[in-house]
């Protein structure tokens, strides 16, 4: 897929006083504003939005679940076709821009929302105009031509390239009043996000590039933005967010999110505190991959050189190292790194991870595997007694 669609960006502290500026250029005053309420609320940037929306039409949605579920993305579309907007503005964490997105392209389309959800029925048209403000660093929503939706508590992945938005307004003032624990699981994500890309069989030299900047960041200033933040931390977690997303933009992720989704369906474990639990394991198994193993064309050699490339950007000397470093920093930052600290201990639980694992994103990664070679991956991580500095 080429990605060809030119996203404008504004990344920098203050940068969401562009929003006036922006609407006023595009000229679009019918707008459906997907919010996070409690977002917006601790932000203390609602009178700055107010008075960028002047003169604007606005219809509000608000009230929707963590993680975006089919029953919203309707509620959402059945407004959107009342209203019938010109521009969506997205304005939250992972869940409002990719709300915003689904609700932008689905209500558009001549089928239903769940048939596109889940695959069964074709995009035939592209999005609305969107403009998406995060207001946390982690999931990078603001820089992909996907989003993430729940039918019935299974998760699927749309993608178009549409869904890019066509405006990002990252600004990390909107991220201060994050708790420490939001900050460390959506920085998390971010970090997940960025090691996964490197060694994804869709990694490109471009992607590559993003990926390696993403996780100078996250490494360098995560554990400084949770535990005491500064404006440049802040700063620097949305430059590794955004830059993540531009990876996995071309990469996609691999087995580590694959992994997360039951933990945080069925376990309500934060979706990038999830990932992270399984990224040491993940990084120690791809090391050991094999010719008769090895999924990537560009084959076995091109994998280690990938995997000695985090090795070095995470300042290890070997995947031992660099694994256990991965725990450390998880550990630091106040979140379980293996499955036992986190309560999930019987192997029927580990079964239910295994089973849940989307086949796309196996497919993505370097090395191959099957349900048993897992299953016996996650019982080392369970059985993990190590302890941490932190």
């Amino acid at each position: 897929m080429k990605h060809t669609k030119i996203s404008h960006v504004y990344l920098n502290s203050g940068a969401f006083q562009e929003l006036g500026p922006i609407l006023y250029r595009l000229d679009l005053p019918r707008i459906l504003l997907v919010v996070d309420e409690v977002a917006l609320a601790s932000s203390g940037m609602d009178e700055l939005l107010q008075s960028s929306l002047q003169g604007c039409d606005v219809s509000r949605f608000i009230g929707f679940e963590p993680n975006p579920k089919l029953h919203d993305i309707e509620r959402g579309i059945a407004q959107y076709k009342t209203f019938s907007p010109e521009l969506v503005i997205a304005f939250g964490g992972g869940t409002a821009i990719d709300l915003g997105k689904l609700i932008g392209l689905i209500a558009r389309q001549s089928s239903a929302a769940k048939g596109i959800v889940t695959g069964e029925s074709l995009i035939d048209c592209d999005a609305t105009p969107m403009i998406a403000i995060p207001t946390t660093a982690g999931t990078g929503s603001e820089a992909t031509h996907f989003a993430v939706a729940y039918v019935d508590g299974d998760k699927y992945s749309v993608a178009h390239p549409s869904l890019l938005p066509d405006y990002a307004i990252v600004d990390p003032c909107l991220t201060s009043s994050l708790p420490p624990a939001v900050t460390a699981a959506t920085g998390l994500d971010a970090f997940c996000q960025a090691i996964e890309s490197i060694w994804a069989i869709g990694a490109t030299d471009e992607s590559i590039v993003y990926a390696r900047e993403a996780i100078g960041h996250a490494w360098g200033y995560l554990r400084q933005s949770v535990l005491s933040p500064t404006p440049e931390s802040r700063l620097r977690m949305c430059q590794a967010s955004h830059l993540a997303g531009k990876a996995i933009n071309i990469s996609k992720t691999t087995l580590p999110h694959a992994l997360s989704y039951s933990l945080t369906s069925e376990f309500k474990i934060p979706h990038g505190v999830a990932v992270a639990m399984t990224l040491s394991a993940m990084l120690g198994f791809n090391a050991a991959v094999t010719l008769s193993d090895c999924l990537d064309p560009r084959g076995v050699e091109h994998v280690r050189s990938r995997i000695d490339l985090i090795v070095e950007l995470l300042g290890a000397s070997s995947v031992e190292e660099a694994c256990q470093g991965i725990d450390e920093f998880v550990s630091s930052l106040g979140c379980p790194s293996s499955f036992a600290k986190a309560g999930i201990t019987s192997d029927d639980h580990l079964r239910l991870i295994v089973n849940s694992v989307d086949s796309l994103r196996m497919s993505n990664n370097p090395r191959k595997t099957t349900p048993e070679s897992l299953l016996q991956l996650l019982r080392g991580i369970n059985s993990d007694n190590r302890t941490f500095a932190g």
